[in-house]
């Protein structure tokens, strides 16, 4: 059987050609991420697992559950109806995650996850920041957290791209070469 994520692949292209095409990737991706939030809800599992309910009624569920919070269009509504229809809302956390990848390449953009031993004050988030923006050549999005058995520097974590300058790193490194 395929991955999800291989089977969400072209439902995402679709869903990212067609926000492209209407200029709005910024509500399709809250569109996208309220109806996986949706999806994966104990509750509404228990409802779109029911093979009693037609696939218009899920896709209905779902839709009503995110006009709950913002309008959804008739696009987005379409949308969900075809996943309904070929039995592919479980599906909907992927596309959102892949819809989000696909924007911040669009949008020139990353999210970056620092974690360093120490806290670090403003200058030096901003200089990491201004370095990673120089480095990926990308809008730099930076969350900072702080994890001490790192014993020292940080672990820097931007999409696929791990930068591992901790002490606990290099002392790792420092026993499988040892051990080899």
């Amino acid at each position: 059987m395929a991955e999800s994520i291989t089977i969400a692949r072209p439902y995402t292209k679709a869903a990212f050609e067609t926000a492209l095409a209407q200029g709005d990737l910024s509500s399709w991706s809250e569109f996208l991420n309220l109806a996986a939030a949706a999806v994966v809800d104990a509750d509404m599992k228990v409802a779109l697992e029911n093979p009693a309910l037609a696939n218009t009624k899920k896709a209905q569920l779902v839709i009503d559950v995110c006009n709950a919070s913002q309008a959804v269009s008739e696009q987005a509504q379409n949308f969900v109806s075809l996943l309904a229809e070929n039995k592919r809302l479980s599906l909907l956390p992927e596309v959102a995650n892949l819809f989000a990848i696909l924007k911040a390449n669009q949008e020139k953009s990353v999210e970056v996850s620092i974690t360093s031993a120490f806290e670090l004050g403003n200058e030096q988030q901003d200089k990491l920041a201004q370095a990673l923006t120089a480095k990926l050549s990308r809008e730099v999005t930076v969350n900072v957290n702080t994890d001490a058995s790192l014993i020292g520097g940080v672990i820097i974590h931007a999409g696929d791209l791990v930068v591992d300058g901790s002490v606990r790193g290099k002392l790792g490194k420092l026993a499988e070469a040892l051990n080899a």
